[in-house]
């Protein structure tokens, strides 16, 4: 009987979330990372260090990276990174509003190892998408980018972050997804992080309201061919206990070259300035170990405030930095 595996059996992340700035053209209601316009970090890495940081992910063997943000199709050298992560056996995943994704770019995408790109389209309606994401990309360009994506043979997939303000039109927009011909819709519970926990009680739906809202995609998506339905099963309080239990074999790379635990913690144990990939790796591992990452973990349950530091970096003063470049 074979036991599961833990992130200590791993020399080497299986994947690597990254985000290369927290900058987008939006400021989104329920944004986990609180992007905008105004929000680049002001030490987010450069050209040199971003290319970099590919190329040593492609020489260490990890097989998929998962771009985020801010908006990473706003990166002026972002094909540059696509370009050397490809070119290096890496599949490649993209988050973004839609907004740079015309015909050009999605012929660039066609040629490269793309697994998917992931739409956030937050309504069936222009008038609801664009009040929940106001500044970021229009209604028409999300869903003519999800369009073009899919006529292309780029995977599509649309995703939908429920509110108070939307659940009405969910549904519709499964239906909608259907039409342009995605391949995933992707929704799950409201995130008690960043803009969305500012404004928690005027944006989280009620718990029934949600529940009700699984029990009709779910009807929907069986009901005829569509999209694959797939809906994150955790709140934010849940997955932070269930990742301390098990944590996953990742790493989050924020725009400054941290290297986080997870984005809904603030704890930072690695530096990608200071270290390379397989030691920011080794102070990962500590990390989840530690008593300082436990004690903040128990505390959130009952304490939720606490997540409002979510988009912080925090050292982990019990794991020792000793590996350095």
């Amino acid at each position: 009987m074979s036991s599961i595996a833990s992130i200590e059996d791993f020399s080497a992340p299986l994947f690597v979330a990254w985000q290369l700035t927290n900058r987008c053209g939006g400021r989104c209601l329920a944004c986990c990372e609180e992007s905008g316009p105004d929000k680049a970090w002001p030490d987010e890495l450069d050209r040199e260090e971003a290319i970099g940081v590919a190329r040593q992910i492609a020489e260490t063997g990890i097989p998929y990276v998962a771009f985020g943000g801010g908006e990473p199709m706003r990166i002026p050298y972002v094909w540059e990174i696509f370009q050397t992560l490809s070119d290096g056996g890496v599949a490649i995943k993209i988050e973004t509003d839609g907004g740079e994704l015309d015909d050009a770019a999605v012929e660039r995408l066609a040629g490269l190892r793309v697994d998917n790109v992931q739409v956030s389209v937050d309504g069936a309606t222009a008038e609801t998408h664009e009040a929940l994401r106001p500044g970021a990309a229009s209604f028409a360009e999300a869903t003519g980018a999800l369009r073009r994506l899919s006529a292309r043979n780029v995977p599509a997939e649309w995703v939908f972050v429920p509110s108070r303000r939307n659940l009405h039109e969910a549904v519709a927009a499964y239906e909608l997804a259907a039409e342009l011909g995605c391949s995933v819709f992707v929704t799950g519970p409201l995130m008690r992080l960043g803009r969305a926990a500012l404004d928690w009680q005027n944006l989280a739906p009620s718990p029934p309201d949600w529940v009700a809202t699984v029990e009709a995609l779910e009807a929907r998506a069986a009901a005829a061919g569509g999209p694959r339905l797939a809906i994150y099963p955790w709140d934010i309080e849940t997955e932070i206990q269930r990742r301390l239990d098990s944590p996953q074999a990742m790493i989050l790379i924020v725009p400054n070259g941290r290297v986080k635990l997870l984005n809904a913690l603030p704890f930072a144990p690695g530096d990608l300035r200071r270290q390379t990939v397989e030691q920011a790796w080794r102070s990962y591992q500590q990390a989840w170990r530690s008593q300082e990452v436990a004690d903040f973990v128990a505390r959130c349950r009952n304490e939720p405030g606490l997540l409002r530091h979510a988009n912080e970096t925090w050292p982990v003063p019990s794991v020792e930095a000793v590996d350095t470049v």
